[in-house]
């Protein structure tokens, strides 16, 4: 892409900040440019945005209905996938998978706990509760 090219489409994604890419200048070499946004990157971005939250507001639902243990909304709510948490925390994944079933997760050792709050970064009772609608 040609320095001249770089879009600058005031992407609401950026919240006013810059993204730096690198496009070729006149004399064929590569430099560093300012982009406040790309409209194609930003609809890419609200789409995946949109998906994790209807993605936890799903787990909400369903550990409301007691079908998964509140820590599945919780590693949503912060981003994290069972790979993700897993590489994270320290457990292996498909110990997590059995932690997101609601008779094995109240049952955790405080040990375990202490894991998830530290890696999620959220206190003992958060972690325990979800939120009220």
């Amino acid at each position: 892409m040609k320095k001249h090219d770089v879009p600058q489409d005031n992407s609401k994604t950026y919240q006013g900040q810059n993204k730096l890419v690198y496009a070729v200048d006149e004399s064929g070499h590569y430099e560093g440019v300012k982009s406040s946004g790309w409209e194609v990157e930003s609809f890419a971005t609200q789409l995946a945005v949109d998906d994790l939250n209807e993605q936890t507001n799903e787990a909400l639902a369903q550990a409301q209905r007691g079908e998964v243990s509140p820590l599945a909304y919780h590693m949503l709510a912060r981003r994290f996938d069972i790979p993700t948490l897993a590489g994270a925390s320290g457990f292996f994944q498909w110990q997590i998978k059995r932690h997101l079933r609601p008779a094995v997760f109240a049952k955790l050792s405080d040990k375990k706990l202490n894991r998830y709050c530290d890696t999620l970064k959220i206190s003992r009772e958060a972690l325990l509760t979800l939120p009220s609608q």
